[in-house]
């Protein structure tokens, strides 16, 4: 961030600086990737490897958004052994961006259009609440499985959720419960793999559900949760 300098500075030019300084923030978040990234950093911290992998970039190009997003403030690095691990600079940061998914939703139909023609294409697919979650966990009416990666899985998951990576289901679907529904989750509302996993599940005669949200919101809203790896940033 540039260092700002208030001497023989009159109000005028103070405020505008103070105006361009802010704008450098909203530059960082005016990019798809650097959108996803953030989204991804929710869950976690990781290696520019994984998150290149993740949002399919090439190193370089992930490494020149993380760079942007860094100077900017909202993300930060720590080394671990040999690895430079990106995580985000804070709580605030994930507010940010879910005030501005929420804004995005409310101010851009498109982006509610374009999720509801994806999901009424693939059936209808069932979306629960946080709330009714918790509900049915509390009976013990559901088997709660988590099919985000087994890295994301591991830097921090809902209480008692599984690990089903959704590019394991087909080959561990034997393991599911039959007489239980089946509720999957990810990362959050604009991730897709447990639309994928749902809509997978019921093709094969599984009662399944999504969660509307994912593991940072359930953890931003103070629901039980485990963490058995470092770096978690909520």
């Amino acid at each position: 961030m540039t260092k700002i300098s208030t001497q023989h500075m009159d109000i005028r030019k103070f405020k505008t600086t103070l105006y361009q300084e802010l704008s450098q923030v909203t530059k960082a978040l005016s990019n798809a990737h650097r959108l996803e990234i953030l989204d991804l950093l929710a869950q976690g911290s990781f290696p520019v490897a994984y998150i290149a992998e993740q949002i399919n970039l090439p190193v370089a190009n992930a490494s020149q958004h993380l760079q942007v997003l860094k100077k900017s403030g909202l993300v930060n690095t720590q080394r671990e052994g040999k690895y430079m691990f990106y995580e985000l600079a804070g709580e605030h940061v994930f507010e940010t961006w879910c005030a501005l998914r929420k804004l995005g939703f409310a101010q851009n139909e498109e982006i509610s259009k374009l999720l509801n023609d994806y999901r009424n294409r693939r059936n209808r697919l069932k979306t629960i609440s946080s709330t009714e979650l918790s509900e049915k966990m509390d009976r013990q009416e559901i088997y709660l499985i988590d099919v985000r990666p087994r890295e994301e899985y591991e830097n921090g998951h809902i209480e008692d959720a599984v690990s089903y990576p959704q590019k394991e289901l087909s080959e561990r679907i034997k393991e599911l419960p039959e007489d239980r529904e089946i509720v999957a989750y990810c990362r959050g509302p604009l991730c897709l793999m447990a639309d994928e996993a749902v809509k997978y599940l019921q093709k094969h005669g599984f009662k399944a559900a999504r969660l509307g949200g994912g593991y940072a919101d359930w953890v931003a809203s103070d629901q039980p949760a485990e963490n058995s790896g470092a770096g978690n940033s909520q």
